[in-house]
């Protein structure tokens, strides 16, 4: 019975009140719990301003934050991933390629191409998280490999922007190949003296991080990226100890020497066309042509002056 006679009514919720808020339309903050309007969240490059989490960013966004306007190229962009172990399972490996075409655009999880930063010639490779989550696999293997190779060829910076959460298991073996393959593709790329940069985003893990993502030159994170190799659900399973607070976030790694900066996004170009410059300070004094050292010559004596007699 209501309590001292009080009557109390009871509130419906509208359903269709919440039926007209459209998929998509917000996030939730991670860090904070908040709710984010994703529109504000796109236009500040999938920052969020209150709490700085780091969402993925589409690869089209990233290069467009990240080079100079107008002379982004793509290269090998009809590249697409074949089907040699005939994968079967809740859906075949075809048509999880061509679910995630649509979705993204994108034929596999890398795009590489050149561009300028700074007016500075880059060689830069990106991954989409979008794409099966950024998984390496043969094409995407391939492509940061000419990546390397186009920038040892022309004697230009190499940039990889990782993220991936590991080998594609559709292609077995020659997934895990590109490990191989792009690990030696760089170490020529070091023999020949050329900067290479990797960025590590969220997350960065598995393969990649045991390959081209750990063989920076220099090596930058952006705030809070799961970076690895197995997950800490696996690693406690298998050491059977408590890990450290915060373990594999670049924070933690910055603190112990895997990483040599945390960059916040909004900030990356800049600091990006800092370090080219310096990286190829040495290079382009060299490349400049030598100028003569400059004689100073006697002075003629005035055609009025007589000899002495």
């Amino acid at each position: 019975m209501p309590l001292f006679g009080t009557k109390y009514s009871t509130l419906k919720v509208d359903q269709r009140s919440q039926e007209r808020i459209p998929e998509g339309f917000y996030v939730k903050d991670p860090l904070s719990k908040q709710i984010v309007y994703s529109k504000e969240l796109e236009e500040n490059l999938m920052v969020v301003p209150q709490s700085g989490y780091h969402f993925p960013l589409p690869a089209p966004d990233r290069i467009a934050s990240m080079v100079d306007k107008g002379t982004w190229q793509e290269r090998d962009r009809e590249m697409k991933s074949t089907d040699p172990l005939e994968f079967s399972g809740v859906s075949a490996y075809p048509s999880k390629i061509a679910s995630h075409t649509k979705k993204t655009g994108m034929n596999d999880s890398v795009v590489w191409g050149t561009a300028e930063m700074g007016g500075m010639p880059v060689s830069l490779a990106i991954m989409d998280f979008r794409f099966l989550g950024a998984s390496m696999g043969s094409v995407a293997g391939e492509k940061i490999t000419r990546a390397i190779e186009y920038g040892e060829a022309n004697s230009v910076p190499v940039i990889v922007v990782c993220a991936s959460g590991g080998a594609r298991m559709y292609e077995g073996i020659l997934s895990l190949m590109q490990m191989a393959k792009t690990s030696a593709a760089l170490a020529r790329l070091a023999n020949k003296g050329i900067p290479y940069i990797s960025i590590l985003t969220n997350p960065t893990m598995a393969g990649v991080m045991a390959s081209f993502a750990s063989l920076g030159d220099l090596i930058i994170a952006e705030p809070g990226a799961l970076i690895g190799f197995a997950g800490p659900r696996v690693i406690k399973e298998t050491t059977q100890q408590d890990l450290p607070e915060g373990f594999q976030t670049s924070e933690f790694l910055l603190e112990h020497g895997l990483i040599d900066q945390i960059v916040d996004r909004h900030e990356l170009r800049d600091r990006m066309i800092y370090f080219l410059d310096t990286f190829t300070y040495a290079a382009r004094q060299a490349a400049k042509p030598a100028q003569k050292p400059k004689v100073k010559r006697a002075r003629k004596a005035p055609a009025t002056q007589k000899k002495a007699s």
